[in-house]
């Protein structure tokens, strides 16, 4: 009973590792002009479905309150969008001389380029007890950010490897990623009340769309005679996410609990999230969009989907840390204001009075 709720829980994670297997084991079926067609299913049903099922999932509503916190936003969008891939391009220039394979290199740079994700920073600012209308803001406003955003930081950074010219790219992004998004919104506008009632599995759909084309862009690498991929640059590409992601984490906690930052502890938590974690779910259609026909896509992918399980089971395991950090630290707050503010009442008498009381 444990294992299969266990199964449950965790089925993203077994389904990447069955959808790798199963392309590995009959490529033919999900490459180019193969029996899926994912040059149409993928390219754009598939795409354009997850984006719908966002724009339908984004409750806007919610967000406004948390629009005032401006000071919060900027920093979380300044580091997810400009510090993080700026920063990882700077860190790429000397392990470009180890031996790690480069398209799993440029597959970090690919990290680097994402928009936060819409939903796991959410689910970890609650588990901590963390500002999560912020959480809720940056990782829906990011999202949307990323749309315009992303494509330009990876063809920035990596350019465009694919035949795809330029305005066919960003035409493409517009038809499967903006007007799904604006279609979604609209519908969600007529069926709100319905959509609250049931509250329908969107994650689930937007993650069964995406194995699907996780399955496609590996059918493609595996019935590449040349793909070739080197354990010991997997095993360093991993080692080396893991120590960006503690890094950086580390990094925003320094920076938002310094004296002069004006951030509390429950924004922290949420800076510490919605700044460092990636969307897969946004950043793989944008890797096929953007590398569309490129024979090395698969391993340009491989860094970030290691990097979507990392971040969620780094991020689970440091929740108790992190909360317990974050009690302390309101408390402290509470103690340092009562006296203050109740030394001329009688409440704030006794309080000074309890040292010297008999015992």
């Amino acid at each position: 009973m444990r294992l299969l709720e266990r199964i449950r829980k965790e089925w993203f994670m077994i389904g990447i590792v069955l959808a790798i297997a199963g392309a590995k084991l009959e490529p033919s079926i999900g490459v180019n002009g193969g029996p899926l067609k994912p040059e149409i299913t993928v390219s754009y049903i598939a795409v354009a479905t997850i984006f719908f099922n966002s724009g339908l999932s984004l409750n806007t509503e919610e967000l406004t309150s948390a629009l005032v916190h401006i000071k919060l936003h900027l920093f979380i969008q300044i580091f997810t969008l400009a510090f993080f891939p700026a920063a990882i391009w700077l860190f790429l220039q000397l392990l470009s001389i180890t031996p790690i394979n480069e398209w799993l290199l440029k597959g970090l740079q690919t990290v680097g380029c994402m928009p936060p994700p819409v939903s796991s920073a959410v689910i970890l600012t609650k588990a901590v007890g963390g500002n999560e209308a912020a959480a809720i803001f940056n990782s829906a406003f990011g999202s949307f950010l990323g749309i315009v955003v992303t494509p330009l930081l990876l063809l920035l950074f990596l350019g465009s490897s694919s035949s795809v010219p330029f305005t066919s790219i960003f035409s493409q992004l517009f038809m499967t990623v903006v007007v799904p998004l604006i279609i979604g919104q609209i519908v969600r506008r007529y069926i709100k009340d319905w959509l609250e009632r049931r509250k329908p599995p969107f994650g689930a759909v937007s993650s069964s769309v995406l194995l699907m084309i996780i399955y496609t862009t590996f059918c493609d690498t595996f019935s590449n005679p040349n793909f070739d991929l080197d354990k010991f640059s997997l095993i360093l590409i991993l080692f080396t996410i893991c120590s960006i992601q503690l890094s950086f984490m580390l990094l925003t906690f320094i920076f938002s609990t310094r004296n002069n930052s004006g951030f509390t502890p429950a924004d922290t938590v949420a800076i510490m999230f919605c700044s460092t974690h990636k969307s897969l779910t946004l950043g793989i259609p944008m890797l096929k969009i953007v590398f569309a026909g490129h024979e090395h896509l698969s391993l340009i992918s491989v860094p970030l989907l290691i990097y979507h399980p990392v971040q969620i089971l780094l991020g689970s395991v440091l929740v108790p840390t992190i909360k317990s950090w974050m009690v302390s630290r309101q408390k402290k707050s509470l103690q340092t204001r009562r006296p203050l503010a109740n030394r001329n009442t009688p409440e704030g008498l006794d309080y000074f009075a309890i040292p010297f009381g008999p015992p």
